[in-house]
């Protein structure tokens, strides 16, 4: 049978997508459906059909699944940030373990995978310590801030998001009374005019200190010591800053950034190492959940205080510090100058002496430090952005020769890739361990470890020295040890 857009399917939904869509059949044809749950039966209406395969809208659920769960969140289907809310949190589980096994096994093409239990999160909601609120007007001219709905720049009003902290609330409250009052506009997306783009939002959760920085379409916002004021109502205040981004497109940071109030940071904890982190600084979201993944790294990395370790797209230093607790040295390398310095900072702030940190591309720094420089690392762990390493630093990873390598992964498709090409060179994959930083969205985390390959059996061969029929002559040995002699 032929399905056709706008056509209603009756489905048994039986797996999961990637992106935790649901998946079901009709009559051999696929059909890919938000917001549906493993084990529903629904109604959906195609809204894309293509020769053997469909995406359809959830239009009923006819017979829940008991994996589903009632959203907390009212805006979650709209949203689109919780891709996995309706789904019970064990089962939320289960699809992050499946994902990474599947793309390991698809990708990577890997079979008997060394997989530990995933590492769950105790506090599932309210875990978000880092959040950016578009502002602008809806259909009735009203100001609203909140969160694009899934695949569009269309603001759902939500002040209060189910990830968040309470304080969020409370700073936008702050804001979009002062525009309101003062008659400040949000930017436009369409005709690029306005002035109040985003509210970013950092909170130290072990630290209680709250920082805003208004992203704006120019450098300054009316009445800024009136708003100034507001603000610091707010218990935990400790940073408020602008930041200046008059470009004409999706980005939402400028490079500019003017304090208006307090100090340009705030403090974090992870573990017993304490972070300055500024607006433009990346840090892991979930602090509980990043303690976890962090000891991952240390115990699979296996420390005893004499190894030199790199640790690749280091950020703020956050696993570089964490590493240089048990490591005799520690280098890391960002492309971020200003992610560099606040490393330093950290290091400092920490009194930890045993840590380089180098500014540039980690496929451009480790190849020329290593070959100009001859440095080695005995252990390397490396935690890069979604699009996994570039196989420039692939290619010297496996030309240094480190003992371990430590991958820390936020997609697990990348991760297979860049996997494959360093056990296809002489290493082999010993740990892999996911660790649930986002609960209720798709994203998972990966700590993987790898170690040299084993040789795979023995061959033993007698060898006599000396003078004589199938002896070795001595001279020749001290002959040819000369000839390879290594260089100083």
């Amino acid at each position: 049978m032929e399905f056709r857009k706008n056509d209603l399917v009756t489905l048994e939904i039986e797996d999961c997508g990637i992106d935790g869509e649901g998946i079901g059949k009709a009559d051999g044809f696929t059909v890919f459906v938000k917001d549906a749950v493993i084990g529903d039966t629904v109604t959906a209406k195609i809204i894309k059909a293509k020769k053997n395969y469909g995406y359809g809208r959830l239009m009923e659920v006819l017979k829940p699944s008991p994996y589903r769960v009632e959203p907390k969140c009212e805006f979650a289907r709209q949203c689109g940030g919780c891709q996995l809310q309706a789904l019970s949190y064990d089962q939320q589980l289960v699809f992050k373990t499946n994902k990474v096994k599947g793309h390991l096994e698809r990708i990577g093409g890997f079979t008997d995978i060394p997989m530990e239990p995933i590492i769950g999160m105790d506090e599932l909601f309210h875990y978000r310590n880092k959040a950016q609120f578009p502002v602008g007007r809806n259909k009735e001219g009203k100001i609203v801030t909140g969160f694009y709905a899934g695949r569009t720049h269309n603001i759902i009003e939500n002040r209060d998001c189910a990830l968040g902290v309470a304080e969020n609330k409370e700073v936008l409250d702050c804001v979009i009374a002062h525009m309101e009052k003062y008659g400040i506009e949000p930017y436009n997306e369409a005709t690029g005019k306005g002035l109040v783009r985003h509210v970013l939002i950092r909170y130290g959760y072990f630290t209680k200190e709250v920082m805003v920085c208004l992203i704006l379409n120019g450098n300054k916002i009316p009445k800024e010591e009136q708003l100034v004021k507001s603000l610091c109502e707010i218990p935990g205040m400790t940073s408020i800053t602008i930041n200046v981004n008059k470009k004409h497109s999706n980005v939402i940071l400028g490079e500019e950034i003017r304090l208006l109030w307090g100090q340009e940071y705030i403090t974090d904890r992870i573990g017993d190492i304490s972070y300055q982190i500024s607006p433009l600084s990346f840090y892991q979201v979930n602090p509980m959940q990043t303690q976890k993944l962090y000891a991952k790294a240390l115990e699979y990395a296996d420390l005893h205080g004499e190894e030199t370790v790199w640790d690749l797209y280091c950020g703020i230093g956050t696993i570089s510090l964490f590493l240089a607790q048990k490591a005799k040295f520690v280098r890391g390398v960002e492309i971020v100058p200003a992610a560099i310095e606040n490393a330093k900072e950290n290091a400092k702030l920490n009194g930890l002496e045993n840590t380089e940190f180098f500014v540039g591309k980690a496929e451009e720094v480790l190849p020329r430090e290593y070959k100009k420089n001859g440095v080695y690392a005995d252990v390397i762990v490396v935690d890069p952005p979604r699009k996994g390493c570039d196989e420039t630093l692939l290619e010297t990873m496996v030309e240094m020769n480190p003992e371990r390598i430590v991958y820390v992964s936020c997609d697990s498709a990348t991760l297979a890739r860049d996997l494959k090409y360093l056990c296809e060179r002489g290493y082999e994959l010993r740990k892999v361990c996911p660790v649930d930083q986002f609960g209720m969205t798709v994203h998972v985390e990966t700590v993987v470890l790898l170690s040299h390959k084993k040789p795979d059996g023995h061959i033993n061969v007698k060898v006599e020295f000396g003078k004589g029929e199938g002896k070795v002559p001595l001279d020749n040995i001290a002959k040819r040890a000369e000839t390879y002699k290594p260089k100083e």
